[in-house]
């Protein structure tokens, strides 16, 4: 003889496993909204995110007082900036001489000179502007600024401490075991300055075109069955031993 349980009985089952699985569900909801939500995101490209801007790149070349021109050294620098500035200039080169300065007449001097550097290098002449500034302090030897304004990558301030990382009673991301607010931040840093294009963050760059004559000797030896691997002449010259042929 068997019994059935009451109509009841399996109606308080059945709302008694929903309300379990709905609590579950709550609970894992109120948890991520805490982490979203939070004063400090736990992700550092959140709290630190790398900015690509608008920034100038600027070098400064020191002259004396009794020499005109521009060392070696310093050519070299102009000659780079020229070039550089072809490829990712986003405006015009400005040239700051400084005016009323013990070495003013050798900025003069030396700003011909820069000048027909940065011409040598590709500059054209409605791509520098020239602009006379007066130093703070008259008796200082100032330098000639060169500049041009270009898109950059960046991330920081680095070294931001807003609260104790270690345990404290205002400190509640230390008993949270949340990541403090400095982390990864030089990590982001490091990154946006060595990266090569900062538009490479944002979007990939197109393929370029095959390279079509050294595609069809390649896929001739394929079709004739021989080994498509590259041999240099100069592969043995290098070698120490034959250790292992």
């Amino acid at each position: 003889m068997t019994t059935k349980r009451p109509v009841n009985f399996q109606r308080g089952l059945r709302l008694a496993s929903l309300l379990v699985g709905a609590s579950c569900v709550l609970g894992a909801c109120t948890h991520t909204s805490e982490e979203i939500t939070g004063a400090i995101p736990a992700d550092y490209r959140q709290r630190h995110p790398i900015v690509v801007q608008e920034a100038n790149q600027t070098i400064n070349v020191f002259v004396g007082n009794g020499r005109g021109g521009l060392s070696a050294s310093q050519r070299a620098d102009i000659v780079s900036l020229g070039r550089t500035w072809l490829h990712e200039g986003t405006g015009v080169i400005v040239i700051d001489v400084p005016v009323h300065t013990p070495n003013a007449r050798t900025a003069a001097d030396s700003l011909r000179e820069i000048k027909s550097l940065l011409a040598a290098s590709g500059v054209p002449a409605q791509g520098i502007t020239v602009r006379n500034f007066r130093s703070p302090d008259p008796q200082l030897f100032a330098p000639i600024r060169v500049s041009y304004p270009r898109i950059k990558a960046d991330a920081g301030p680095c070294g931001v401490w807003p609260e104790d990382i270690g345990p404290s009673i205002k400190n509640k991301s230390y008993l949270e075991n949340t990541p403090y607010w400095n982390f990864g931040c030089a990590t982001q840093r490091n990154l946006a300055a060595m990266v090569d294009n900062p538009t490479d963050l944002v979007q990939p760059r197109p393929e370029t075109p095959a390279y079509t004559a050294r595609r069809n000797i390649a896929f001739e030896k394929y079709r004739k069955g021989m080994s498509t691997a590259t041999k240099y002449p100069e592969s043995d010259a290098a070698k120490l031993s034959d250790v292992g042929k």
